[in-house]
């Protein structure tokens, strides 16, 4: 049973990781909370695309809206994930940044 949870909250937490702009949010968010249209400028994308990400990271259990008046702040929903995340930035650092490129990564696998 627990073996389904661990399995559960890592596939949630690589399909946050699996899009680069969720990406850039949560690591945006590591290091404080934000408003949605402040993300868009500082990402460069529509509030529109943020909101959807948001949407989605809300899903996956990683951040949280804070309502303040009539406007939402949103942060990581645990401490832990500004950790986890960087611990990741200081695992994939130390990897080969050729590795796993998108030309030798498919679906079906790696050819690198």
């Amino acid at each position: 049973m627990q073996t389904l949870v661990h399995h559960d909250a890592l596939a949630r937490f690589g399909h946050a990781l699996s899009d680069t702009t969720r990406t850039q949010i949560l690591l945006s968010l590591r290091r404080a909370g934000a408003y949605p249209s402040d993300l868009a400028e500082q990402l460069g994308v529509s509030r529109q695309i943020v909101s959807n990400h948001l949407a989605c990271l809300r899903g996956c259990g990683l951040v949280v809206a804070v309502t303040e008046g009539r406007r939402a702040r949103y942060e990581l929903a645990d401490p832990r994930i500004a950790h986890a995340l960087d611990d990741l930035l200081g695992l994939v650092l130390a990897v080969d940044p050729a590795c796993c490129t998108d030309q030798c990564c498919t679906e079906d696998g790696c050819s690198c």
